[in-house]
This record gives C-alpha cells, structure tokens and sequence, in this order.
C-alpha cells in the first residue's frame, strides 16, 4: 500500500534526506520500508532502524523505488482513512517540532514512532473498514463518550492493541515498539502528546481542547516557552494567542476527549 502522490521514480533527482521526507508524509509507505529496512539489517546484524533516513540507507534507494512502483493505492475515498493518514502525518511533524526543544530526545525517532503509532487503524481501514467505521458510528451516535470506549464497544478491541500486536508480528524495533506502546518516557510522552494533538487539530482546528494539551507537553518540556510549543500547530495565529491567554489564565478545560 501507499498514498497516491507519492512518486516511484525519483531515485534520479532525490537525495536519501528527501526520500526520507516522503516516507515521512506516508505511513503505509514508512512501514514498508522500515520492514524491509530491518530485513535486511537482521541479515548483517546491524543497527536497529529507528529513523526514516535510516530506513531509506538500509534498505537502499533503488529497494525504495521498486517498493512504491509494486505498492497498490490505498482507497482515498475511505475519509476515515485520510483522516487517520493526516492525522499521524500531522503528529510526527508535531511531535518532531516539540522534541527538538528537550535536548536528549531524538526528534526524528520520536517522528517515525508517531508516524506509525496508528498503524493497527489504518491497516483496518484498508483491509476491513466497516471494522473502524463501526468504532466512528459508535462515536458520533452518542453511544460512546470516547474514541477508546467506542473502538471496544463496536469491536471489542482496540486500535492501539492493534497496532500493538502488529509491531510484535512484524518485529519492529523495539525502541519504536515501546514508543508506540506509550511508555512512561520522554520521547514516549511527547509522541503520544503529539497524538492527541493532531487528533484535536483535525476534529477542529480552533479545538478548545489544545490549552490543556499545551499544558500536558509543557510538563514533559518544562525548559520550552508555551510560544514555542504553540508555534508548530497549524492553526491560526489569532488562535495561537488565544490559547497562550487561556493557558495563562487557567481557563481551559483539563477533561479533553
């Protein structure tokens, strides 16, 4: 599987930087490659792959290239899909701005685990989307208060175990498997922050919920000012201000969904 846009044959013109940002705007893309990626590294017992540019090197550009071209398209007229899709693409860019500002975190591990931390639904959605599509209506009927309440009242799991099991079957890296499981650590925190944020954005982008994330991180980044933690969300600059005010007057609400 892969998005439509992503070019098959640009290992003439891209650097392994630039293969890397595209992997980056794809998750099914990402976990093909790092699949491969750690294949091949399994074989020369190398360093785990916990990076898109190391996933790229490792499985190198022509594999890259030949991986896209033998991809089929995932359904875009799935808005369910597209919406999981933006929503990990937009966590790992969050999650890769806020944890450039801790310094003994790699942002660009923390990115990928984002990136993939919604695998377990978006392969659902690919192979079984009246699964996830239950879990919604179950949601928007009313039936269910939360994302998590209504995944296990509609089919008795949910899309984090999902992924879950997916990362042990495909024996993903562990550093990655234990971020997208959601420790209790740093760049585990920022990921998951960084999730529930995109989340939020999507749903609205003048979300009243996003005080109280920028509350949340700003626990997990206390040397990081509420300015430079607003500045990557993609949202207007008149509501940027108007959650560093609620932020500053403690005049949001902290039970978000």
């Amino acid at each position: 599987m892969r998005l439509n846009g992503t070019e098959a044959d640009g290992k003439d013109h891209l650097a392994p930087k630039e293969l890397a940002s595209v992997v980056m705007r794809d998750p099914f893309l990402a976990l093909k490659i790092l699949r491969r990626a750690e294949g091949r590294r399994s074989q020369t017992l190398g360093q785990e792959t916990t990076t898109a540019l190391a996933a790229v090197l490792h499985a190198g550009v022509d594999d890259f290239t030949l991986t896209v071209r033998n991809s089929t398209l995932a359904d875009a007229a799935l808005i369910g899909m597209m919406d999981c899709v933006s929503r990990t693409v937009l966590a790992a860019k969050i999650s890769s701005a806020w944890a450039s500002l801790r310094a003994d975190v790699s942002s660009e591990e923390v990115s990928l685990s984002a990136l993939l931390a919604e695998s377990g639904e978006l392969l659902l959605w690919h192979f079984a989307p009246e699964l996830p599509q239950k879990a919604l209506d179950e949601l928007v009927s009313g039936r269910a208060l939360r994302t998590l309440q209504a995944q296990q009242q509609a089919i008795g799991f949910s899309f984090k175990q999902m992924s879950m099991a997916l990362s042990e079957a495909w024996a993903l890296p562990a550093l990655l498997t234990q971020l997208i499981r959601g420790s209790d650590t740093p760049r585990a925190n920022i990921a998951r922050l960084a999730g529930d944020t995109a989340r939020h954005i999507i749903v609205h982008p003048e979300n009243p919920a996003l005080p109280a994330d920028l509350v949340n991180i700003k626990n997990i980044i206390p040397g990081a000012s509420y300015e430079s933690l607003v500045a990557p969300l993609p949202v207007s600059p008149e509501y940027q201000g108007f959650v560093l005010q609620a932020v500053a007057k403690g005049s949001y609400s902290k039970d978000v969904k």
